[in-house]
């Protein structure tokens, strides 16, 4: 009755039933004593208000509401722990130990952040003196007895991911996209500070990091004084706050590496220069507010630094650069100068005062002239450089380059690219006087002739030892004859990349000025025939070592068994990739005469199942690496061969091989991947018999996410769902494997060199999870196991979004 009364008042002054109805106690609108309809609206025009009110409710528009809806009516009840403000929980924070304020940092983000406010100075000196690094994983913890002894990890608080640990005992961390954040980065600087601290972070910023912010540098500062090498690339939310928090608080930093950073200008650097003194090596790149006062500030309060490397700084000049070199130049061993816009004077400071300089790189510097390269050979000053790189700079000429090597008498390296004015005249001469060189590599230099090559090998004398020419399109053959009286009888490496002028007579005078040549490397020379490399399968001066000969479409087995005959002893690599002409016959002669070959790579040959019968036959054959791909003669028939082959074979590329069914690839993996269990390094679980390539595949791509999970340190039995009783071993590290159904590209596996035998462990765990993560599969976009691996690849990363959302809402 009580109720009818409060109803009946309420809808004498109430402008809509709708209102009253949203302050009516829930006990009423229940319904459950039949007091109130469950829905406020029914068909018919009258709504009962029990037994004696009824009232009219005529159809009409939903009248708009204006009264605010009570959400709650309790406030939520705050942890009592929260109620100790920030002050309190400082104090708090900075008495407790290493392993204590790790585990405090997982709480909430407001914990998190609080703990990466403390500076390492304001921990309490007696919790310091006790806290002793302890680089251990979750497993390691586990077993005391696994230490290891060598390289280790351990697991972040806040991240699964293994960190690296370099040999002083510093942490190193890579983050990439969208791990990069403030929160991560406050993580790191709690996470490490009981661990040895964190001596190498990597940042690698993409369009999806945004939650990177100066704030994370400035935790990275408190947190990480032990810092030693910064590499920022492309992040454009780090200013000058958060790298100058970085100087003023990592004062061992060494190595600074700032790639695509717009918002960090002169201010922050010379902050880094003027608090780290102990500095050695600066990067910047393409960062358009870095100017020459950066570069003064280093040269005049880094005087530890060595290596300086300037690229696409549009702000950098002559100002900068003069000011580096005239502070620095006697310290300064490496420099690398790229896309600057810089004159002659800076290439005059360079030559005056780089007395240290040993490797310089020269890159597109446009405003350079002729004079300016002649200054610097006319400086004096270069008397220690050993290597010079000169790339796309149009002011080099003939006596600029002349002056150059008169000024470096202990030059070693020379390379010269896309240089378009130096001719025959400016690379003899510089040959000439610079006689210490070594090593000439020249590429896309088209005003070069063969007549500068020859005089190149005649005017080195006996020590040039290397000489490389690429895509120069000026070396045609010429119809004179060279004479032979002078040989460079110390070069021992010749390699001629995509010269299409080089025939036989230019390659025939080549060869015959060099009796000594051990590595020979001729790619694409299409006018080269057997005729013109005959003196290497004549002249026995010198044993060759690898031979490359990818490209030359006209060399027949002639050659190759002419060369196999009289340096079989010492070949260790013979690439023949393309080489038409090559069929079973040389391979016949390999097998019979090279005793120490390693790699054999016929790719593209005309070779059969026959030709690796003799490979496998050869009984002083140990063949490490094959590659058949894209031979399309070999077929089912080779699998016996092959697997005979692989009992020393620790990578087979048999990629495009049409004639070999999937019904063999099959059986081939079975049988040539070796399972031997003292061979830790590179574990599986193989619980299925491989019917096929793909289903193979589809196993692979799951199983390597679990492997890690079911090893427990011990050969035991483990079923999870695959059949498997027990853990076998692989040990071919390398396989290329592709068929005609369904595979265009292939699969690669690698993994390295297997270490010594040992048995697994806890403290091989973490090394495996390396070694796993590192196997590279490629496949076709037709193949669905691919396809499977790269939505399973999404979903865990749409999850990772989720899961950090939540833990974001838990902690605000």
């Amino acid at each position: 009755m009580k109720h009818s009364v409060l109803i009946t008042e309420v809808m004498k002054t109430s402008s809509s039933c709708e209102h009253f109805l949203t302050w009516l106690p829930k006990s009423v609108l229940s319904g459950d004593n039949g007091f109130v309809f469950q829905k406020s609206k029914e068909s018919r025009p009258f709504l009962s208000l029990g037994n004696h009110v009824d009232v009219y409710f005529p159809p009409s528009k939903r009248s708009r509401v204006n009264a605010p809806f009570v959400v709650s009516e309790y406030p939520k009840e705050q942890p009592f722990i929260e109620v100790l403000p920030d002050e309190c929980l400082f104090e708090i924070f900075r008495r407790l130990g290493g392993e204590e304020r790790s585990v405090c940092s997982s709480v909430s983000k407001r914990w998190l952040m609080l703990l990466s406010s403390i500076c390492a100075d304001e921990i309490c000196s007696s919790v310091a003196q006790t806290m002793e690094p302890e680089i251990v994983s979750d497993c390691k913890k586990a077993d005391e007895s696994a230490k290891p002894k060598g390289k280790v990890e351990f697991v972040d608080i806040n991240d699964e991911e293994c960190v690296d640990v370099d040999h002083q005992g510093y942490l190193s961390r890579c983050l990439e996209g969208k791990k990069a954040s403030d929160v991560r980065l406050a993580a790191i600087s709690v996470g490490s500070a009981s661990r040895g601290g964190l001596g190498k972070l990597s940042i690698r910023g993409n369009a999806c990091t945004r939650r990177l912010t100066d704030i994370g540098l400035k935790a990275v500062s408190r947190g990480c004084p032990s810092l030693g090498v910064l590499s920022l690339w492309n992040i454009s939310s780090v200013s000058d706050e958060g790298l100058s928090a970085i100087a003023t608080g990592c004062r061992s930093l060494e190595k600074l590496d700032l790639s695509h950073c717009p918002a960090i200008t002169d201010k922050a650097v010379i902050a880094v220069a003027m608090n780290c003194p102990n500095l050695r090596s600066v990067k910047l790149e393409s960062c358009s507010n870095i100017g020459d006062e950066s570069l003064k500030a280093l040269g005049h309060y880094c005087p530890n630094l060595e290596s300086i490397m300037v690229k696409n700084c549009a702000l950098v000049g002559d100002q900068g650069i003069a000011g580096l070199f005239s502070a620095a130049g006697h310290v300064l061993t490496k420099a690398n100068l790229q896309g600057l816009n810089i004159s002659d004077v800076s290439l005059a400071v360079i030559g005056h005062y780089g007395s240290a300089m040993t490797d310089l790189s020269l890159v597109g510097l446009h405003n350079v002239n002729e004079r300016g390269f002649w200054v610097m050979g006319e400086g004096q000053g270069l008397k220690n450089l050993k290597c010079l790189s000169i790339i796309s700079c149009q002011g080099v000429t003939d006596a600029g380059l002349e002056a150059i090597g008169k000024g470096s008498p202990d030059l070693k390296v020379f390379c010269l690219r896309r240089c378009a004015l130096v001719s025959d005249n400016g690379v003899v001469s510089f040959s000439r006087v610079a006689s210490s060189l070594e090593s000439i590599k020249l590429d896309e230099t088209h005003r070069i002739t063969q007549c500068g090559v020859f005089g190149i090998l005649a005017s080195c004398g006996g020590k040039l030892k290397a000489l490389a020419l690429s895509n120069c399109l000026g070396l045609k053959d010429l119809n004179f004859g060279f004479p032979l009286s002078s040989l460079c009888t110390s070069l021992r490496s010749l390699a001629i990349h995509n010269c299409p002028g080089f025939g036989d007579s230019g390659m025939n005078v080549l060869v015959r000025l060099c009796p000594k040549l051990t590595h020979v490397d001729l790619i694409g020379l299409e006018g080269v025939t057997d005729a013109g490399l005959l003196p290497l399968s004549q002249r026995p001066e010198a044993g060759l070592v690898k031979v490359n000969l990818s490209g030359c479409v006209n060399l027949t087995d002639s050659l190759v068994a002419g060369i196999a005959t009289l340096h079989g002893e010492t070949l260790e690599v013979v690439n023949l990739v393309r080489v038409s002409g090559i069929t079973d016959v040389s391979l016949m002669s390999i097998a019979t005469n090279c005793s120490v070959l390693r790699e054999l790579d016929v790719s593209g040959c005309r070779v059969t199942d026959s030709g690796v019968a003799l490979l496998a036959r050869a009984g002083k054959l140990s063949l490490q690496v094959l590659s058949l791909a894209g031979c399309s003669l070999v077929s089912d028939k080779s699998f016996p061969f092959l697997k005979t082959l692989g009992t020393t074979l620790v990578g087979l590329n048999i990629q495009l091989c049409h004639g070999i069914s999937s019904a063999a690839i099959s059986l081939l993996l079975e049988q040539m991947w070796r399972f031997l269990p003292e061979q830790w390094w590179l574990a599986m679980l193989l619980g299925w018999k491989l019917a096929a390539v793909e289903t193979f595949l589809v196993h692979l791509v799951s199983m390597f996410r679990v492997v890690l999970r079911l090893l427990c340190g011990v050969c035991a039995p483990v079923c999870v769902g695959f059949g498997c009783g027990a853990i076998w071993f692989l040990s071919l590290p390398a396989l290329m494997i592709s068929s005609s159904s369904g595979f265009e590209e292939g699969i690669v596996f690698y993994a390295p060199t297997p270490p010594p035998s040992s048995p697994l462990n806890y403290s091989d765990l973490d090394r495996l999870s390396r070694i796993v993560s590192g196997v590279v599969y490629e496949t076709s976009n037709q193949i669905q196991g691919a396809k499977d691996g790269r939505r399973m690849e999404t979903r865990r990363e749409q999850q990772e979004m989720g899961t950090d959302a939540a833990a974001s809402d838990r902690s605000n």
